[in-house]
């Protein structure tokens, strides 16, 4: 099977209207060009300074209205798309999750994965981000089913922690979607280093959207998003600091010739 997918990349502001239209001619000049699979940055739909902003744009989930506007996207284009994530929908508890989300081309949400690793570090240039501050981490691994495809949901910081995509891996995923709203100082040092890594050791395609350019408050993240083959391959990078989409297609055969050449996934062992 091979699908034409597409990553997306954005500059979004703190108001959640108006980076929902912006992303959306960004789809569907993506989806003009032929791309059956999109999925979208990190922070999709809001990026704000202030905790206060953060949670005046922000809603349950049943409330929130880029739900039903992806929705009825996806099922309009008849495309699939992953939703890279919303740092908007309020827990019970006065925090938010990081919630990203899976729907078929018929509209319909097939999966949604939490963020399990909170971004809390203090960088060699002075920046600090606690993410736990506002956000709930969420405790379950996802690997959801879409038109026929099976791709393991992560998000930005998750990359960091290699045991999660080889569960993805054993789970059955073939594309793995790592939606980011990455720094530049780490970005610019290990962004696609772990990217490659990730596929290389999964045996799967990996689709990074991403931020990029300065955001509400000056904080600025680093783009390059990309897709990569099974072997590490990047096969389509947007090197460009401005949104934008990059397409490549995927021979999803691949997956499976990948693994069985080098079969990590079967030689695994537990160690303690």
């Amino acid at each position: 099977m091979k699908i034409k997918a597409a990553v997306i990349q954005t500059n979004v502001g703190p108001v959640i209207e108006d980076n929902l239209r912006s992303v959306e001619t960004i789809i569907r000049a993506a989806a003009i060009e032929g791309a059956k699979l999109i999925v979208t940055p990190e922070n999709t739909c809001r990026m704000a300074a202030k905790q206060e902003d953060k949670w005046a744009q922000s809603y349950k989930e049943e409330d929130h209205p880029a739900l039903p506007f992806f929705s009825k996207l996806a099922k309009e284009l008849g495309v699939t798309i992953v939703l890279g994530s919303l740092a908007s929908v309020r827990s019970d508890d006065d925090k938010l999750f990081n919630r990203s989300y899976l729907f078929a081309k018929d509209g319909n949400i097939k999966a949604k994965y939490d963020k399990m690793h909170m971004f809390d570090v203090d960088l060699p240039n002075g920046d600090k981000y606690r993410e736990s501050d506002s956000n709930k981490a969420g405790d379950k691994i996802v690997m959801g089913e879409a038109d026929g495809l099976k791709i393991g949901l992560s998000v930005c910081y998750d990359v960091r922690f290699p045991h999660l995509y080889r569960r993805l891996a054993k789970d059955g995923a073939q594309i793995i979607t790592i939606p980011a709203a990455f720094t530049v100082p780490t970005g610019q040092a290990h962004w696609e280093v772990l990217l490659r890594a990730r596929a290389i050791e999964s045996g799967a395609f990996v689709m990074a959207a991403a931020q990029v350019g300065t955001h509400d408050g000056g904080k600025q993240t680093y783009g390059h998003s990309m897709i990569i083959s099974p072997w590490g391959e990047v096969l389509k990078e947007i090197q460009q600091d401005s949104a934008g989409f990059a397409c490549a297609e995927l021979d999803l055969d691949a997956v499976e010739k990948s693994r069985a050449s080098i079969p990590t996934i079967l030689h695994d062992r537990s160690l303690r």
